[in-house]
């Protein structure tokens, strides 16, 4: 049976630092809520160094599996919709672009100790995926378009 992570405000982190950081006995991590900000969230560096090596072995595991016989490769196309049930709105040419992807990404991600390019890459992909699922999105977005439609502005809102 999985721990649920306990959670507090930061302010109780901050006034009771000794009574909240003793909850980490009881929870692998502990949900920090902010009021100005981003939630964070506290665990022990062994727990985080547990985690890290769990997801390392993991991705370690499907690139080999993946890159060893011809056949792994259909395996993982065979599964991908148990994990990811938005693949079955990608044209098949995707689905195994989208295989191969994940697995590099992974294994790049994996070398670098860092898995938001992983995380951005799932995203993109069940996107894509959004996309194809609706035929007037996809018409609209597939289709010629004769005009300009000029400079796109700045997304993070700089002129």
């Amino acid at each position: 049976m999985a721990t649920e992570n306990a959670a507090v405000n930061f302010s109780e982190l901050v006034n009771k630092n000794k009574q909240t950081l003793a909850r980490l006995k009881e929870s692998p991590r502990l949900l920090l809520h902010r009021r100005d900000g981003e939630d964070l969230v506290l665990t022990t560096a062994a727990r985080a160094e547990q985690d890290q090596t769990v997801v390392s072995a993991a991705t370690r595991m499907l690139a080999a599996m993946a890159r060893r016989e011809p056949g792994s490769m259909e395996l993982l196309l065979d599964v991908l919709p148990d994990a990811f049930p938005w693949v079955r709105f990608l044209p098949e040419p995707d689905v195994h672009a989208f295989a191969v992807e994940l697995v590099d990404t992974m294994r790049a991600a994996d070398s670098v100790g860092n898995s938001a390019s992983v995380a951005l890459m799932l995203v993109a992909w069940q996107h894509t995926a959004e996309a194809y699922s609706d035929p007037e999105l996809l018409e609209a977005l597939t289709r010629e378009h004769d005009e300009d439609y000029g400079t796109a502005p700045d997304p993070r809102g700089r002129a």
